[in-house]
């Protein structure tokens, strides 16, 4: 196995993993990254004017990408939909934090799984 190879798999399980705890296992904890003065999922998205159903749309989605972009490891032909799956809600998420004015440091995660999410697409080619 190449280098680059494992530095692939290293963002896909960072990636994938880091999605998954957000939205599983912390969604109703107070983090710095929260939008807004949020302490839970529920109250950041109420923050962007968003309902319970969006954020349980949103995560779902997350979710499926996530699995979809770790599961890409073994079978790279879904890896297209993992990376773009998440890159498209990081996006959104980034849009969220400047509708309301948060500081930019609330964007940093999104944008970093953004930019690890999009890389995937590159590193193997």
């Amino acid at each position: 196995m190449e280098f680059i190879e494992i530095i692939e798999i290293l963002i896909k399980l960072g990636v994938g993993l880091s999605i998954l705890k957000v939205w599983l296992l912390n969604r109703n904890k107070n983090t710095p990254w929260r939008g807004a003065s949020a302490s839970s999922m529920e109250e950041e998205f109420a923050a962007y004017g968003l309902s319970k159903n969006v954020m349980i749309i949103v995560g779902t989605l997350k979710s499926i990408f996530a699995l979809l972009l770790i599961s890409s490891i073994g079978f790279p032909a879904i890896e297209y939909i993992g990376a773009v799956g998440i890159a498209t809600l990081m996006a959104g998420a980034i849009f969220m934090h400047f509708k309301i004015k948060d500081p930019i440091k609330k964007s940093f995660p999104a944008a970093l799984f953004l930019v690890l999410s999009i890389s995937t697409l590159f590193i193997g080619q």
